[in-house]
Formats: C-alpha cells, structure tokens, sequence
C-alpha cells in the first residue's frame, strides 16, 4: 500500500466518519422527537424507550451509510480541488482512477458490512426494537411470532393461530388453522379453513371445518361455508407487520420463504423483491463513490472545484433522487405490475437492481467526460 494510498483513505475515511455520525444524529434526534410523544400516552420507562432506538441503530446506519459515502466523496474531493492537491497528483502523472482507488475500495468494504449487516444484524436488531415498540411500550399482543417460516399468532390467552400466507392489504388470510385451549390448556378446538376475510361485522373464516374435543372424549366435526371468528387484529395490524417483516427476517429466510409461497402456489413476487432489494442496496456505495468522484470533477476536469455547502447540497440532491427511484422500483416490484410484463423472477431481479444500474451508468457517463 503506497503513502498516497494511505493518506488519501485516511483522509477519507475522517470525513466519512464525520458525515455518518452527523447524519446519523440528525436521524435520531427526529426520529426520537417524533416517535416520543405517541410512546409517553402508554407511560414507559425511559430506559425502555432508549432500548428501542439502541435496536434501530443498526438499520438507521444501513440506510444512511450510502449517503454518508456520497457526502464523503464529494467533500474529500472538493477539498483536495481547493487546497489544489489534484493538480499536483496529476502532475506527477497520477491518474484519476488511482486517485479513485482508495475511495472505491473503501466502498467496497462498506458494502460488504452492510451486506453483512443486512443478512444477520438486521433482523434480529429489528425483530426486537419491533418487540419493543409494540410489547413493553404500546402494551399490545406479540405479533412478532408472525413470520414466513414461523407463521404463529398468539390470539388471547387461550387460543393460538397458525396462517401460511397474508395478503399485503391485511385484510385475507389463507391457510389458518385455530387452536383453542381450555383453563387447564388442553386442546378443545380446532379450526381449518381455506380462508378468512375481513368484513364490515369483523372476521369470517370461509370454506372450513370445525372440531370439538368434548370433554367425555368423543369428538364432533362440523363443514362450514361461512363463520364469523373472534379476532381482535385489524387489517392494519397485519398489514403493518408486513411491512416491517422483510426487515426481521434473514437473506436465507427471505429466500426460503419465498420459494415456500412459490412451491404452495401463492404469490411470491413481494418476498422475491424485497430479498434482491436488501441484496443491492449496499452496493450502491461503490455507485455512490463513481458518482461523486465523476461530479467533483466535471467540466473543467481537474481544476473543478466546490465548497462545503456545495457538497452537501449535491449530496441530498443525489441521494433523494437514488432513494425515490429505488423506492419507486421497489414498490412496482412488490405490486407484480412488473411480473405481468416480464415474469416474476426477472421483474423482483430488476426492481431491486435498477436503480444501482441507473446511476451507474449516470456516474460513468459523468467520469467519461472528465478529461483523463
């Protein structure tokens, strides 16, 4: 590793430091501020309230960091145009990809963290934050038992309830099964049916069988087309679980699950879109990195240059125009409007990576008009 190496990444690598812990703390401080005042109307403990944020920490930092690198990139080059420290590697005929060089490793670096991140320190951090907010502070039932590989719902204290596929909507359910529980917890009821819908009068599981354990010993069973069920969950209730389940499960879980919807016939587009999101997603910092190097040096090349307040401004600008197209691919993906067109696989495929692949282009039409 030559001296220049080293110090451009050291320098680098203060600024980057700098910008992710000064986003970071913006980020907290109005997520706190935000947050705060609907957990003070159910009277918790603070030390509960600052154990929520303490497991946000880990997916706040997953998405801010590619932020933080942009920002980074823009400022350290802007600062080496200005102090005019371009001009002099480039005399000593230093190119502008070794320049590059240490940015873009540490890009890689930082991908591969948050890939990791993504893959085993996210869901769990998520999982219990989500167990946080709703369990110890909102005082409701655990829904967090309502996952794709361990699709349980305590429902009371007395009856449990296993579904096998939730419609992003919250409103049907397919596949559930009740299990009703007596004083002394045994088994004496159990309820199948094909699906369950919600209606103005609540709950109604359809196409069904119900079975009674009777307490002599024999059993009843009884076909159904229609009966109401007593489930206190709302549609929100799943529907918010949903959103926030991708983030509590693993890259194997995602993938398992998602291949189990395709394997029992439901739709598995969602799942798929969100696994091959949470895979590209940290690669755009290495995207982020071509990017700001290539803006820092439009125009007149090397003797471009830009102020602190440039820099930032650049930054957000890019940053939210990354974040509406991902966010925007991802939501065409989960739809299956893109599956229709394309099939399923290459439509989750292509939401999850078309963005890096906008900007990647973007940044290296940018680099191949700086003069070399």
């Amino acid at each position: 590793m030559s001296i220049l190496f080293r110090y451009l990444l050291r320098e680098y690598t203060k600024i980057f430091l700098m910008c992710l812990t000064g986003l970071m703390t913006v980020y907290l401080v109005v997520d706190f501020f935000e947050k705060v005042r609907r957990f003070v109307r159910h009277d918790p403990e603070l030390g509960t309230i600052l154990a929520y944020f303490a497991m946000k920490t880990p997916l706040i930092s997953f998405q801010i960091a590619p932020l933080a690198v942009l920002m980074a990139t823009l400022l350290t080059m802007g600062m080496f145009i200005r102090n005019h420290e371009i001009i002099a590697m480039r005399s000593c005929g230093i190119s502008l990809y070794r320049i590059g060089g240490p940015f873009l490793s540490f890009a890689v670096v930082i991908s591969l963290l948050l890939l990791g991140f993504s893959a085993v320190i996210i869901p769990w951090s998520s999982g219990q934050a989500e167990y946080i907010r709703s369990v110890l502070i909102e005082k409701k039932s655990n829904l967090a038992a309502l996952k794709g590989d361990r699709e349980w719902l305590q429902i009371g204290n007395q009856t449990l309830m296993n579904i096998t596929w939730v419609h992003p909507d919250g409103d049907l359910l397919r596949g559930i099964t009740l299990y009703r529980l007596g004083p002394d917890f045994q088994l004496t009821e159990i309820t199948e049916a094909h699906l369950a819908r919600y209606t103005e009068g609540g709950w109604v599981a359809e196409s069904g069988l119900r079975r009674v354990f009777l307490p002599n010993g024999a059993l009843t069973t009884e076909a159904f087309d229609r009966q109401p069920i007593a489930l206190s969950q709302t549609p929100d209730d799943f529907s918010t679980r949903l959103s926030t389940e991708a983030e509590e499960m693993s890259l194997d879980e995602l993938k398992s699950y998602a291949e189990r919807l395709r394997r029992d016939g439901y739709s598995f587009t969602r799942v798929l879109t969100d696994y091959h999101g949470r895979i590209a997603f940290p690669f755009v910092c290495v995207v982020m990195v071509i990017v700001g190097t290539a803006l820092s040096l439009r125009g007149s090349g090397s003797r471009a240059g830009g102020g602190l307040a440039r820099g930032i401004g650049q930054a957000l600008v890019i940053g939210f125009l990354y974040w509406m197209t991902h966010s925007v691919a991802i939501a065409l993906g989960r739809s299956g409007r893109l599956a229709t067109v394309i099939g399923p696989d290459p439509a989750a495929l292509l939401a999850g990576w078309i963005a890096n692949m906008i900007f990647l282009a973007f940044g290296a039409y940018l680099f191949l008009k700086v003069r070399q």
